[in-house]
């Protein structure tokens, strides 16, 4: 109960942050339509040699350097001049923006920025960016892998307690007690039900920061890293023949399916059809962030590979621990 309160509490912060935070506001134009009257359309990138395919953010931190995105900006009415390089940004804390801007996106897309000039790749500064911050989560993080590994060794006797009650599915009273005995197990083996939220709750809004910060920093979406713009998205990119960028949602469905992995083998007990549908919904998931790959710009491609490479790295390390004690348990 007292882990349960502690997920409500960092929903209600975090929530508490969304309605406080800034968001990206899309470019807009003022065009006139079929009958002459004046109506706004969203500005995006979809023309000219450096074209992403992507629609344009009004609220950028730092003034771009192509001249069709300049062109683009300015024919919408954005003033420029407001804007400092790329290079000088430096994040400040603005009345007229949101905590989430504040806090989060222009720390991060400093962080990216001061990266990419250094190692003069910005598609480089994004994993080195993702790779920090997986490095600063993982006290965290670990805790999550090494629930897993927990929950593998309580699959037999979950799996007894499911095989004990399979035909007492109507009895009340018989689901009560399954109810404590599960409890009792989990409780044998330190397995928190809530663990796993927490690190939903985390990454999730640090999707949305890393996404931001880059949609908003030209210098990161003008950037190249292998030959791919970090600003295109894969879509637009096969639209126009640059099959190449086929590569970023083929690692990521890869990189994804195996990262998931880890958890399909915790629920493998097909008797259980909670555990069938955990696993369908898995396979869900990787189908959903494999098809979104192709929508997101490369940089977030990028980000996203080397956040769930890390995550497999991280669980094989887990698992090779808890091997080893077994070892010497022996």
């Amino acid at each position: 109960m007292k882990k349960l309160k502690k997920v409500g509490k960092i929903l209600i912060v975090f929530l508490l942050v969304f309605l406080l935070s800034g968001c990206t506001k899309p470019l807009e134009k003022e065009v006139k339509d079929e009958d002459g009257k004046k109506t706004r359309e969203v500005v995006r990138y979809d023309e000219g040699e450096n074209a992403t395919g992507q629609s344009l953010t009004e609220n950028i931190i730092c003034r771009p350097t192509e001249k069709e995105l300049v062109d683009l900006y300015e024919d919408s009415g954005k003033n420029l001049d407001k804007l400092v390089d790329c290079e000088k940004f430096v994040p400040t804390i603005s009345s007229d923006e949101g905590l989430w801007d504040n806090i989060f996106i222009k720390p991060l897309a400093w962080l990216i920025l001061k990266l990419g000039y250094l190692v003069k790749n910005f598609g480089l500064a994004v994993i080195l960016a993702g790779l920090a911050i997986r490095l600063i989560l993982y006290p965290v993080t670990k805790k999550t892998a090494m629930q897993s590994e927990n929950m593998k060794k309580a699959q037999p006797e979950l799996q007894r307690l499911e095989k004990k009650y399979a035909n007492k599915t109507n009895d009340q009273q018989a689901m009560m007690q399954k109810s404590q005995e599960m409890m009792a197990i989990y409780k044998k083996y330190n397995i928190s039900l809530f663990s796993g939220c927490l690190i939903a709750i985390i990454q999730l809004p640090l999707f949305i920061a890393f996404l931001e910060a880059i949609n908003r920093t030209p210098a990161i979406f003008e950037g190249h890293f292998l030959g791919l713009q970090l600003g295109t998205t894969p879509w637009f990119a096969l639209s126009i023949g640059h099959w190449w960028y086929m590569i970023i949602p083929v690692i990521v469905f890869l990189v994804t399916f195996f990262s998931f992995k880890f958890t399909r083998n915790d629920v493998a007990d097909n008797s259980n059809p909670a555990a069938g549908s955990t696993k369908i919904m898995m396979n869900v998931m990787v189908v959903i962030i494999t098809i979104s790959s192709f929508q997101l710009s490369t940089a977030i491609g990028l980000y996203w590979i080397t956040s769930s490479l890390f995550t497999i790295i991280q669980n094989l390390l887990v698992a090779r621990s808890g091997n080893r004690a077994k070892i010497k348990n022996k």
